[in-house]
């Protein structure tokens, strides 16, 4: 199949030229950069031992480059780890920047795949098509994903309204409003299947075809996890941008608490960084903002009265009573509004430093929605299925 040329010469010349970068550093103590790789790959491509990189898309192996030097770049920044060589049994990819065009609403043509590739196009494609990006998941589907350049959404209409968010774990969303939205815990619902699917492959002998169908059969569980989750943080977020203004939440440390193995699991399968990532570039795209908070900030011990704090308050306590003006307090409430309450007060002194627990209106990077409030243009990537024949 094509496509698996595609997804073999992309991981062959990740792998290759990631080996180059490490040999010629030890040699000379200097890195290759893209062009270097680039030229060297033009050149390497004409041996005759590796002719069969020109029955693909040349794109996408220059792609390939693209992503090793982006992979490079983000451990220089300590944003992740070395990178790595790619296997075949992780998740496939490549990347086409040019020439992808619209058939008709069900097809879509690359370079190489001039008959085009069916998918199931489930949501209008709008705007100027900048590249798309071929994935095979372990569940054994494929998808498209189509990054488009579109005109900024005009903003939404003013509210007025300010809101505080208490993220948690048995409710995801508290509201300084008093509103739960519930937390539905994917992962502790399809507990059971998932362990029923892991002992099955484990019975599995390695190799084998019905291992593999085993192993296809978790993962689509997991991905039915992962997609459940998605869809609940997209509409509480846009819900929450188009009512309210201003929406302020708390910095959490969730690489620290996830440390803790009794709250780890639940912690990672509620998802606050991600929500939080969604509400903040949808804020932007809206003309909305999105107000952080220090994050050590004594939010469910203050009394949003009197200001008076407890001194000591354990994660078993829901309520408790103020000392001083005897107030009763729902724990997660009372956080919500000591979170709007020191958020309006932050906007309201102008400052930037966001060590002194200043939350600033969010940047979003050009893959997830434009780089900054004023821009007249976004960039929007949506995920399709794809059909391609066998």
């Amino acid at each position: 199949m094509l496509l698996a040329k595609h997804f073999g010469c992309s991981r062959f010349i990740y792998n290759h030229f990631l080996k180059e970068k490490q040999e010629h550093y030890l040699k000379h103590k200097k890195t290759l950069n893209f062009n270097n790789c680039s030229s060297a790959l033009t050149l390497f491509k004409k041996q005759k031992e590796v002719e069969w990189l020109n029955e693909v898309n040349a794109q996408c192996l220059v792609a390939t480059l693209k992503n090793l030097e982006t992979a490079f770049g983000k451990f220089f920044k300590k944003i992740s780890r070395f990178p790595k060589f790619k296997s075949k049994k992780n998740q496939n990819s490549f990347t086409c920047y040019q020439y992808v065009n619209l058939i008709d609403k069900t097809h879509i043509r690359l370079i190489k795949f001039f008959e085009g590739i069916k998918f199931i196009n489930h949501r209008e494609i709008k705007g100027k098509i900048k590249h798309a990006t071929i994935s095979l998941e372990s569940s054994g589907k494929y998808y498209i994903s189509i990054l488009t350049e579109q005109s900024k959404p005009l903003p939404l209409p003013k509210t007025n309204k300010s809101i505080g968010l208490d993220l948690g774990i048995k409710d995801f969303i508290v509201t300084s409003e008093g509103q739960r939205f519930q937390n539905p815990k994917y992962t502790k619902k399809y507990e059971k299947k998932l362990r029923q699917k892991h002992k099955a492959l484990s019975r599995k002998q390695k190799g084998s075809k019905r291992r593999n169908l085993a192993r296809t059969k978790l993962a689509r569980i997991h991905e039915k996890i992962t997609n459940s989750r998605e869809n609940l943080q997209h509409q509480i977020s846009k819900s929450l941008v188009s009512k309210y203004d201003l929406i302020a939440v708390e910095n959490l440390n969730v690489k620290g608490m996830m440390k803790n193995r009794c709250l780890s699991k639940s912690i990672s399968d509620v998802g606050w960084g991600v929500f939080i990532t969604k509400l903040k570039y949808k804020a932007n795209w809206y003309g909305k903002e999105v107000q952080v908070i220090e994050r050590f900030y004594p939010s469910s011990k203050t009394c949003n009265k009197c200001l008076h704090i407890k001194e000591s308050l354990s994660l078993n306590e829901r309520t408790w009573t103020c000392e001083k003006c005897n107030t009763f307090h729902d724990r997660d409430i009372n956080a919500a509004k000591n979170i709007l309450m020191r958020a309006e007060t932050i906007k309201s002194s102008g400052t930037d430093d966001y060590r002194h627990g200043v939350g600033i209106r969010p940047k979003i990077s050009k893959e997830i929605g434009g780089t900054d409030v004023e821009v007249s243009k976004k960039m929007q990537k949506r995920k399709y299925l794809l059909k391609p024949s066998p």
